[in-house]
């Protein structure tokens, strides 16, 4: 009983020690160069991808540069995954949206800052594999709810409509964007539908090749001789910067505390769902296994340290994981390859990113959000229990109608409930005494 219960307690915080620990005691240069090649693939697909979050987000496009830099750099380091990649993702456009709305830029550095505490502590407190216990219908109804949300938000830009302001509500913005239809600049709309197919192309013809850069860049060269004027990142949103702001403290009063703190929860929440998800497939992609705890603790810390360069909400981005293991690989030095290559980018190459069209991003972010919906899985939905078909449709209906923290927190609410009644259910040959 003694041995048991040392092990036990000196395995406790091996579950929140990094990944890059135990990777680095058998290390070896052709595992570095493994790294290092599938670090700069990522980059590449990163890059465009964390400009688009970013002005989705109704934010600067250097804040998401920023974001996957220092995010995704910390994230790899310190996590408890081999091949996460961290950065900003589809997931938080309408949280991350919704806060500048109403609180401002700051309020959501503040909220990031906040959301880092909260999953540093429930980190510590080892509470990672406590996401087992939100319904998976849960999740992929809110999922499918944003996707909507972001691709509905992105058809502007797709067809190049002339509309000053749109309403944030779903249920406005489909009339405004249907009565400018009048207005679609047929050259934006060729170069979105160009930059889409190349997407999907080469995605197809060659899985490991950083195709999703080659492919916006493609567009954003055919806005330059299109002859009609295109929205590019520098007509309208100036010059990008070429190196990292300062590192400074937001300034935070007791009254906003309160204020941000129910924002600062959806962004914990949504970074460590997403986080622990990505890792999990990623676990399934390698055979590998993932340390929920400390992969908790790094989102704490990412997000932090974003926070403290003016960046925006970070988590562990899926299609990027993904992505990192189809290019080979294999310890969390890829990702933080990953970060280093974006830095290096930013400092040489940033003003040829502002060349980057509007609508091949806008094409970028709705191909992004069909696949977050996963489309291969809305079959199997049809065929599952009716609770679970209940979940999911009132989770989209309220993430796409009223708000993401409404839908998060009605639907865990409702999938527990449902999950309780079900523990109380009596066997199925149970009989009731005789009085």
């Amino acid at each position: 009983m003694a041995i048991v219960s040392i092990a036990s307690i000196s395995a406790k915080p091996i579950m929140r020690h990094p990944k890059i620990l135990t990777t680095l005691q058998t290390y070896s240069w052709p595992v570095f160069l493994a790294d290092l090649l599938a670090g700069a693939t990522v980059a590449m697909v990163a890059l465009p991808l964390s400009l688009a979050i970013a002005i989705a987000s109704g934010a600067d496009p250097a804040k998401g540069i920023i974001t996957a830099i220092v995010g995704g750099f910390f994230i790899s380091l310190i996590g408890g995954s081999r091949v996460q990649i961290g950065g900003p993702t589809g997931a938080f456009i309408v949280v991350v949206f919704s806060i500048i709305a109403e609180h401002g830029y700051d309020g959501l550095v503040i909220a990031t800052l906040m959301a880092g505490i909260i999953l540093v502590v429930a980190g510590y407190f080892r509470i990672g594999r406590l996401i087992a216990y939100v319904p998976e219908a849960v999740t992929n109804g809110f999922t499918i709810g944003i996707a909507i949300v972001i691709a509905t938000s992105q058809l502007k830009d797709f067809f190049g409509l002339s509309l000053e302001n749109i309403p944030a509500e779903f249920a406005e913005k489909i009339p405004a964007l249907w009565q400018a239809r009048d207005t679609v600049n047929l050259s934006a709309l060729l170069i979105a539908l160009v930059t889409m197919a190349l997407i999907i192309g080469l995605r197809k013809l060659f899985p490991r090749f950083p195709g999703l850069i080659v492919a916006v860049g493609i567009g954003s060269v055919l806005a330059l001789y299109s002859g009609q004027p295109v929205d590019t990142i520098f007509s309208r949103f100036g010059d990008l910067p070429n190196q990292l702001p300062i590192p400074q403290l937001p300034v935070i009063t007791l009254e906003r505390i309160p204020e941000l703190l129910p924002s600062a929860l959806i962004i914990a929440f949504l970074a460590g769902v997403e986080s622990l998800l990505s890792a999990m497939v990623a676990d399934r992609m390698t055979g590998g296994s993932h340390r929920p705890n400390a992969e908790i603790l790094a989102q704490g810390v990412g997000n932090i340290a974003s926070s403290l360069f003016g960046g925006m909400p970070v988590t562990g981005a899926i299609a990027r994981t993904a992505t990192n293991v189809r290019a080979g690989g294999k310890t969390p030095v890829a990702g933080i390859v990953h970060a280093l290559t974006i830095l290096i980018v930013m400092i040489i190459a940033a003003p040829l990113a502002g060349y980057l069209a509007m609508p091949a991003l806008a094409a970028l972010l709705i191909l992004t959000a069909w696949n977050m919906s996963e489309p291969h899985k809305w079959r199997g939905y049809l065929s599952a229990p009716a609770s679970d078909i209940f979940l999911v449709v009132l989770t989209l209906a309220l993430t796409v109608l009223v708000d993401l923290t409404v839908a998060i927190g009605v639907g865990v609410s409702f999938g527990l409930a449902i999950r309780l009644r079900k523990l109380k259910q009596p066997p199925d040959d149970w009989s009731s005494p005789d009085v």
